[in-house]
């Protein structure tokens, strides 16, 4: 399990870092042509809106494992140590339920985008020399102008099933007593109390 953690973790951060470098990438390069040479990369706003929802949908399952959504901890706040536990439990059990049907309508969705409406593309992307190799297998030999969209949309299936297992992972952690919660709720408020607190403190010293 660790080492899977770890792979997990690898291909999450990758692929943030990577989207988040081309999206500034592409976005600058545009505002460079638009601005200085009064022209336009055509299929730039396209591959950022593709960029973002991946940086989005991959963001869930990244920040499941830092702890990193927020919610409302009133009443497992309120209970005591083992009831909490219990209530966390349950919790990892409807989030569990709930990814599994988002992976589930997920990859059927992306599904027939691969099989039998492979040959649907994008808008603008066009389609890279060295992934042509793909109209082989999925468009009946026939090149592809534009991306496929079973590319772009493979983010579907991939980012509900790193979400599944960034659950699991948060309900093994949370049985081993390595975790309270799943969400961080009033943390970041007490990080602000405490640098509020430190500030002032330094204005007064």
């Amino acid at each position: 399990m660790q080492g899977l953690g770890r792979a997990v973790n690898q291909i999450e951060e990758t692929l943030i870092a990577a989207i988040l470098g081309l999206m500034t990438v592409i976005t600058f390069a545009n505002v460079v042509a638009r601005q200085v040479f009064a022209d336009n990369i055509l299929w730039a706003l396209e591959a950022t809106v593709f960029l973002f929802a991946w940086l989005v949908l991959l963001g869930v399952s990244y920040c499941v494992k830092i702890t990193a959504h927020l919610g409302v901890d009133v009443v497992v706040g309120a209970v005591s140590p083992g009831t909490r536990k219990v209530m966390t439990v349950i919790a990892v059990a409807c989030c569990l339920a709930f990814s599994l049907l988002l992976l589930i309508g997920g990859w059927n969705y992306w599904w027939k985008f691969a099989t039998t409406a492979s040959f649907l593309e994008v808008n603008d992307i066009p389609m890279p020399e060295f992934l042509q190799f793909l109209a082989d297998s999925m468009n009946e030999g026939e090149r592809y102008e534009k991306i496929p969209r079973f590319i772009p949309y493979f983010v579907l299936p991939l980012s509900m099933a790193l979400l599944t297992f960034r659950f699991l992972q948060a309900g093994w952690r949370v049985l081993r007593g390595r975790q309270e919660m799943l969400i961080a709720s009033h943390e970041a408020e007490e990080l602000m109390e405490e640098a509020s607190a430190e500030s002032a403190a330094q204005r007064k010293g």
